[in-house]
């Protein structure tokens, strides 16, 4: 699929970027990686992470506010992964003009280009914010979602298809809970701020983020918002998994944090198909062909079904989550002895 392809990928600086780029050089042999950010230095650690593979690598200085310098990077492009975004919910907050600017006018901006440029195929990261959103980044990531899927109907039939992919909080990237509980925990803390004892959120690594960009990317046929399946745990259980005898504090739900994450709505399930690993939610618009558009497989939801991480069939255990933070090298570093010790106490 992406042998001999030329793949841009937009905020391929971040934590996403740098798994995709290490997943298809382990599974295809590309003709060119294009990384397109405004961060010189974050380009200058890629490209040292990558030293054996600089002669497929191309980086582009650009913001995707910017649409002339999008137009000359996508220039020979066949396929796009949108990554870049403002994605910290404060941040946003404080400055929804430049949220406005980069997560729904570069959007545009990237739709444009790649239709105007050729490019075969896009796929736009999306995140479970967008879904009933009440902070400006979900509302933010909501028209853009809206905008890529929308954006099939200015194409053509044999132009760019575009479609989304959509999670919460990568486990142990920058914005989960995961490290700040690991700092708290090393530099000696026993007591755990839980915004909210009943939370709950998916557990999704960027590996599984990466493999389902990768479907997209292959069986898409344009208007797909994508939805892995994945288990859900407690942020009480991830607490205990990570210091066993940690006290907690339940200090309230911040401004704009959810109790739960939310992939598929109930008014989304009536388009909502399910298959073994993911789910699909389907275009409702009069000029998607659902025949010739659909993904052979997939079993339509029963109506009024909601996708969050409150009402999973799957869960993680305690154990499960010690299992796999110690896969992601995220366990605090503490005594052996003492972590022993206090599990056989449970």
């Amino acid at each position: 699929m992406l042998n001999d392809k030329t793949i841009l990928v937009t905020g391929g600086t971040g934590s996403f970027g740098k798994k995709f780029i290490a997943m298809i050089f382990e599974k295809y042999e590309p003709k060119k990686i294009i990384i397109y950010s405004r961060d010189e230095y974050k380009q200058l650690l890629v490209k040292q992470m990558f030293k054996d593979k600089l002669s497929k690598l191309r980086f582009f200085i650009g913001d995707v506010r910017d649409k002339d310098r999008l137009y000359r990077a996508f220039n020979g492009v066949d396929y796009v992964i949108h990554a870049a975004a403002m994605k910290q919910v404060p941040a946003c907050e404080y400055n929804p003009f430049e949220a406005i600017k980069t997560n729904i006018h570069g959007a545009q901006n990237i739709i444009d280009a790649a239709i105007d440029r050729g490019v075969k195929k896009v796929v736009a990261l999306s995140t479970d914010k967008a879904v009933n959103p009440i902070n400006l980044y979900g509302g933010t990531k909501l028209v853009s979602d809206k905008l890529f899927i929308s954006a099939n109907a200015y194409s053509g039939e044999s132009g760019t298809t575009f479609s989304v992919v959509r999670y919460g909080n990568v486990a142990g990237s920058r914005g989960s809970v995961i490290p700040f509980f690991k700092s708290l925990i090393e530099k000696g803390h026993r007591e755990l701020p839980i915004t909210d004892f009943r939370m709950t959120r998916f557990w999704i690594t960027l590996e599984q983020g990466v493999e389902l960009v990768f479907k997209a990317l292959k069986e898409s046929k344009g208007g797909e918002t994508y939805i892995s399946k994945i288990p859900s745990f407690k942020i009480t259980d991830l607490a205990k998994a990570m210091l066993v005898d940690a006290d907690m504090k339940e200090v309230g739900i911040r401004e704009g944090e959810k109790l739960h994450e939310v992939m598929v709505t109930t008014d989304d399930s009536r388009t909502t198909y399910e298959y073994e690993k993911h789910y699909i939610i389907y275009p409702h618009f009069d000029w998607w062909d659902f025949k010739k558009y659909f993904t052979a497989g997939g079993k339509l939801i029963e109506e009024g079904f909601e996708y969050n991480s409150g009402n999973n069939s799957e869960w993680l255990s305690i154990e499960d989550l010690r299992k796999a933070l110690k896969d992601l090298n995220m366990m605090p570093d503490i005594q052996t002895w003492r972590l022993e010790a206090a599990i056989d106490k449970e």
